[in-house]
């Protein structure tokens, strides 16, 4: 079976084809970084105000406001399953960037914490913005053929194997893990969790169309 990366060659229209369009290592790198720190940063808030969100990155939070256990060790091993899908399903070069990325944002979630403090934070205000910063940092891990496992993995092999759109998709099991979420946490923070799903979705919807940005 063809790997992410060949569909999504093939799928670049004829005048991207005649020019370079991959990126460098150092640019990738570079975006790995920059990504997942958005996205830690975005988890951070949510953390600071019981706000939820989907994905294994959802799961992790509930298991983590659950158990007390440290998110980013939760999100880490969750996502140690994925990595044989994708490789056997959309090749080496997406679990390996994935695997860092993975690997970056438990790194930020484990110091973050220790590096900033939130004396108060207005819980719609935090579900916006960290949502909008996860949303923009997702959408940079998936230009560079990177995600953060999980159901990113399954978002993006879904919209180029059956063209269901990720975001799409992805806002589908994003509400059904804040669904379960409705047992444990408050009913105003779930309500505030469902509307920023919404946003973040929304964001990678409207950006993320594998017609528009090939590299």
């Amino acid at each position: 079976m063809k790997s992410l990366s060949d569909i999504l060659v093939e799928q670049s229209a004829p005048s991207v084809k005649t020019i370079s369009n991959q990126h460098t290592r150092l640019e990738d790198f570079f975006a790995l970084l920059t990504g997942t720190f958005m996205i830690s940063f975005g988890l951070l808030l949510m953390k600071n105000t019981g706000i939820m969100t989907g994905g294994t990155a959802g799961l992790s939070l509930l298991i983590h406001y659950i158990s007390h256990w440290q998110f980013g060790v939760i999100f880490f091993v969750i996502n140690l399953p994925f990595y044989y899908l994708a490789y056997k399903r959309m090749g080496m070069q997406l679990v390996i960037k994935t695997f860092v990325a993975v690997g970056l944002l438990s790194f930020f979630s484990l110091i973050n914490p220790k590096l900033v403090q939130i004396a108060y934070l207005n819980p719609i205000f935090a579900s916006i913005l960290a949502n909008i910063l996860v949303g923009v940092g997702m959408l940079i891990l998936f230009r560079h053929r990177s995600s953060l496992g999980g159901v990113n993995l399954l978002a993006l092999f879904i919209q180029n194997h059956y063209k269901i759109p990720a975001g799409k998709f992805q806002l589908g099991v994003d509400l059904v893990i804040l669904c379960v979420s409705g047992f444990f946490v408050d009913l105003q923070l779930l309500l505030f969790s469902i509307l920023g799903s919404v946003i973040l979705n929304l964001i990678i919807t409207c950006n993320h169309k594998e017609s528009r940005y090939i590299a």
